[in-house]
């Protein structure tokens, strides 16, 4: 049985951790603001909140919204899944025709409160959103910041690989083993969204161990004969038969990524060279992709490069500032961990 890559052991890019910085000692130090990517209509029957919570899961705060409304929790619907143990601001969507919005305080409760309301046709759907953006703390780092900024240009400049982070795999690391029991038939998941949740460890699993075979044989960055490329929000692909010939030069200038499987039922989407390579390794899962066969979900791929936009530096004594820009879907653990190794706060010496 596989057990999988710890994410502190995936191969990195840019060499070793560059020292050890304290993560996540307090909710402030980690914040996160949603990029929702277009602008509310300011009518419909949809009424739209600008939430700031902390200490709150998404699907907490959406059942905190419901219960202040004294509505069902499926009437209130959100983009993404934003970290708990942090202070994020997100939009929800609550489905009210013909209603009047609610006043901004009949919302707020403890963690949450209500920054903004207004209108959209549509409810949000999950995934809708362009992207996240991060400002991030990182205290008592043990590397200069001389070291820190040739490190961070590199990153920014040629990206990191965009590995499943380990919130995915649950706060335990066993929803790959929850995801094999479900399989088997051993585990009994009637919660749609948890055995989305295990199904999505185990796609994850497989797309890091592509991932890092590539980042350790030296083809991250080299496209080869057979890439699926696609672009860096992760909206669109482009096969092998459907490519015109520019690719790698587009791959080059950044207008392109070469992409990795997301397991599924389906012919594999690459090619020649990358089917070869891509078909050793996934062998190696056999039993998750069986059964990611068997639950219905069909082949998809994610690009292999993660870089962060809009980025922003500052030093208060030894505590690092960094700001950025990701896109929706990625990690900015995995940014973090091409810089240097975070340690948790019980960690430290008194």
């Amino acid at each position: 049985m596989q057990t999988g890559i710890p994410s502190e052991t995936l191969p990195k890019r840019h060499g070793g951790s560059l020292g050890s910085a304290v993560f996540r000692a307090f909710p402030e130090d980690f914040q996160v603001e949603e990029l929702l990517g277009f602008t509310p209509s300011g009518e419909g029957e949809h009424c739209l909140l600008w939430v700031e919570k902390r200490q709150l899961s998404s699907n907490e705060a959406a059942g905190l919204i419901a219960e202040q409304l004294g509505i069902r929790k499926r009437l209130v619907s959100h983009c993404g899944l934003k970290d708990r143990n942090a202070i994020t601001r997100q939009w929800f969507s609550v489905h009210l025709p013909g209603q009047e919005s609610p006043p901004a305080q009949q919302c707020n409760t403890e963690g949450l409160r209500v920054l903004k309301i207004t209108r959209n046709g549509r409810k949000l759907r999950r995934g809708v959103h362009e992207g996240n953006r991060f400002k991030i703390r990182l205290r008592q780092c043990s590397f200069s910041a001389a070291d820190m900024n040739q490190r961070w240009r590199t990153i920014c400049e040629h990206g990191v690989p965009n590995y499943f982070g380990q919130q995915r795999f649950g706060r335990d690391g066993n929803n790959v083993d929850k995801a094999r029991a479900l399989m088997r038939g051993e585990l009994e998941v009637h919660d749609r969204l948890l055995r989305g949740l295990f199904l999505s460890a185990a796609r994850s699993e497989i797309f890091n161990a592509v991932v890092a075979a590539r980042v350790a044989n030296g083809t991250w960055g080299t496209p080869l004969v057979g890439e699926v490329y696609g672009f860096a929000d992760n909206r669109s692909i482009i096969l092998p038969s459907k490519q015109r010939g520019d690719e790698i030069e587009r791959f080059q200038t950044h207008q392109l990524e070469i992409t990795a499987p997301l397991w599924g039922a389906g012919e594999q989407l690459s090619a020649t060279a990358v089917l070869k390579l891509e078909s050793e390794i996934v062998a190696q899962h056999a039993d998750l992709c069986e059964g990611l066969k068997e639950f219905g979900l069909r082949q998809q791929r994610r690009v292999m490069r993660l870089r962060p936009s809009a980025t922003s530096t500052q030093w208060r004594g030894k505590d690092l500032i960094l700001a950025f820009d990701l896109p929706k879907g990625t990690y900015a653990t995995t940014v973090l961990s091409e810089l240097c190794s975070l340690v948790a706060p019980k960690e430290l010496d008194p």
